[in-house]
């Protein structure tokens, strides 16, 4: 099933299909609700691990260091590290209310589950 989020201008896959499911490559992009109310978007091959690291005393990126703790709100797959990062990149780009869409469009789909 293909979610197609015309406002966003980009499909998403069915969420059973992006939970932690390994995909042929292994990354993931992910995104990140921090407690001050903004969002982080990276890669990793394992986000669960990765959540677990942004929310520890020595690791995760800088910018969530003073905005902890962190819940992971979105995880797409990826066919390659390099696909991850160009999916990390447009999604970073993306004005606020657009990756609220896409969260928002994903807990709603899971919620049908």
């Amino acid at each position: 099933m293909i979610l197609r989020i015309a406002d966003c201008g980009f499909n998403t896959q069915k969420p059973s299909a992006m939970s932690h499911h390994p995909t042929t490559s292994g990354w993931h992009v992910y995104i990140v609700y921090c407690r001050d109310g903004t969002y982080y978007t990276g890669i990793a091959k394992d986000p669960a691990k990765r959540l677990v690291e942004h929310n520890s005393a020595n690791g995760g990126a800088k910018y969530t260091r003073s905005r902890r703790p962190v819940t992971l709100v979105y995880v797409e797959p990826a066919a390659s590290r390099s696909a991850a990062a160009k999916r990390e990149y447009q999604l970073k780009k993306l004005p606020l209310e657009k990756k609220k869409l896409l969260i928002g469009a994903l807990s709603a789909v899971r919620s049908e589950e």
